[in-house]
């Protein structure tokens, strides 16, 4: 009896010690689901709002340039065009464009394409321009930020080109279409404040479903992360500088900046000029960025496709966009070291 007492108490304890680590787990991501979900909300709402006030036929001018040629209707402009403010809520935006019928998936993938420059423009004054530009001075800086300009601005183009190829009419809808009714379209003859409530109503619904898939990813990317070392991806460091005959400097320097892009910013600075020339060093930290994958796409990228499309649409926009940024950033480091 002594012994099946003792079991008993070991359980518990157990039992206990596993509740304490998931409420511990569950409050360390808490923060980032949070944030996550409240910009989601931001493009939800924004998207059911634009379309009930008539701002999708208005903003969606600017962005025809780039949504005529790709075969997208007029509503996606939208989309892009937020991604310069938030990508988290562009995003958003498409989720509800593709959840309405009006995009396809491969539609919709086009559009997460065309987005990659707008979102790129948002990171210039919350990153590059406040923060790289001062650590690596502003020469090297410009040509760095130039190469990633370059690199999204060849996806965005690669976005229109595969648009214009691969579109057809069964990708897309125009939200005036028969059978198709964008959130907000029912809401002529209502007020402001009801259609800005329905707006709301609308996006606490679609919350309901990704607040608690973004818990759950967001949690086990958490547990994993602590449990195994995903940093030994950047192991790949050294093969990659052998090949493109980076000094051997680049190892430690792309190691770093692939785990943490300011820290390894402050470490190349340093060696510029002396064991980089200004075009290796840029090329060493494009470098970085492929190597960054491994570790960028499990903690954030994963995490994030995956609360906003589910596993099975959140893989192929993930594919979608290591294969485009893999491409365009070795094309921009060859052109750097020839």
């Amino acid at each position: 009896m002594a012994c099946v007492a003792e079991t008993d108490t070991s359980n518990s304890t157990s039992h206990e010690a596993g509740g304490v680590q998931l409420v511990a787990l569950l409050w360390a991501v808490a923060p980032r689901v949070v944030g996550v979900a409240a910009a989601i909300a931001v493009g939800l709402t924004l998207a059911n709002l634009a379309v009930a006030f008539g701002a999708v036929d208005y903003v969606a001018r600017f962005a025809t340039p780039l949504t005529g040629p790709a075969n997208l209707p007029d509503e996606v402009g939208t989309a892009i065009l937020a991604t310069t403010a938030s990508p988290t809520a562009g995003y958003g935006m498409l989720k509800e464009y593709r959840d309405a019928g009006v995009l396809s998936d491969r539609a919709t993938l086009v559009a997460i394409t065309i987005n990659t420059f707008f979102g790129f423009v948002q990171h210039i004054f919350t990153f590059y321009a406040p923060v790289l530009l001062p650590i690596l001075g502003l020469r090297l800086g410009l040509m760095y930020v130039g190469a990633r300009a370059a690199v999204s601005l060849g996806i965005t183009a690669a976005g229109v080109l595969a648009g214009a190829v691969v579109l057809s009419e069964d990708d897309v809808a125009s939200a005036s279409d028969a059978g198709v009714t964008m959130p907000g379209e029912d809401a002529a003859d209502e007020s402001t404040r009801e259609t800005v409530a329905g707006a709301l109503t609308k996006t606490g619904g679609k919350l309901k479903t990704l607040v608690p898939r973004l818990a759950v990813v967001y949690a086990a990317v958490v547990f994993l992360t602590e449990t195994y070392d995903v940093t030994a991806f950047t192991a790949a460091a050294e093969p990659l500088t052998s090949v493109l005959g980076l000094p051997g400097v680049a190892v430690p320097a792309v190691a770093t900046f692939a785990v943490d892009t300011t820290t390894g910013a402050i470490f190349i600075a340093p060696h510029v000029p002396g064991e980089f020339t200004a075009g290796e060093a840029v090329a060493t930290m494009l470098v970085g960025g492929i190597v960054s994958f491994a570790v960028s796409t499990f903690k954030r990228s994963i995490p994030f496709q995956y609360g906003i499309w589910g596993a099975r649409f959140g893989s192929k926009v993930i594919a979608v966009n290591i294969a485009a940024k893999v491409v365009f950033i070795s094309a921009a480091i060859a052109v750097l070291l020839v």
